[in-house]
């Protein structure tokens, strides 16, 4: 059994990378596991900048391959707002409930068919003395007038998935993970895996 560390204290992140690795045998762990005391300022201005700046620290520091990724929410309406403060959106106290109430407060009087939105998640592995590499995943979708769904977290509820014909959070974690944007970023990184390391 191998380890795998994500940069990252968020636990429903954690079971995103956990349902693609853990079939290939490798234990995922997090931050929490392994230096909760770390934490690395997200100061770039896209998601892969914010992915790199977080997989690099703590690849050095912890002289081991650190995968990390920085995902949120675009909403066309809103000229891709809330993008990469999706997580702060509401304030620094990070509730998702809040988040999706300045969401949809936002949103209030826009149509449906102009509600488009996608889930945009870039990840960065990083290893000592290698060239960092990045991938992005998407989930396109609209957003919903109300919650709905019990699994997953963040703007979940909120977001309907055409294809699928529910919310996010009305998937369970392996249909979520066949098709959100984080599961597509992993799937790229897990076609490069074997070469990587």
């Amino acid at each position: 059994m191998k380890d795998i560390l994500i940069a990252t204290k968020n636990k429903g992140k954690a079971k995103d990378f956990e349902s693609i690795f853990g079939p290939l045998g490798y234990t995922v762990k997090t931050l929490d596991d392994v230096a909760s005391h770390l934490d690395v300022e997200e100061t770039g201005s896209t998601f892969e900048a914010n992915a790199i700046l977080k997989a690099e620290a703590l690849a050095n520091e912890l002289n081991t391959i650190v995968i990390a990724d920085d995902s949120g929410l675009e909403v066309d309406a809103l000229n891709g707002e809330p993008g990469i403060y999706s997580a702060r959106y509401a304030g620094e106290a990070k509730s998702d409930d809040a988040n999706m109430d300045k969401l949809l407060a936002n949103l209030d009087g826009v149509p449906a068919e102009e509600r488009t939105a996608r889930f945009v998640c870039a990840i960065a592995l990083a290893q000592p003395g290698k060239e960092t590499v990045t991938y992005r995943g998407t989930c396109e979708g609209v957003i919903a007038n109300e919650r709905r769904g019990e699994f997953g977290f963040g703007y979940d509820p909120i977001f309907f998935v055409p294809a699928q014909n529910k919310m996010m959070a009305e998937l369970t974690p392996e249909q979520k993970s066949a098709i959100s944007h984080r599961g597509a970023a992993i799937q790229k990184l897990r076609a490069d895996w074997d070469g990587l390391n």
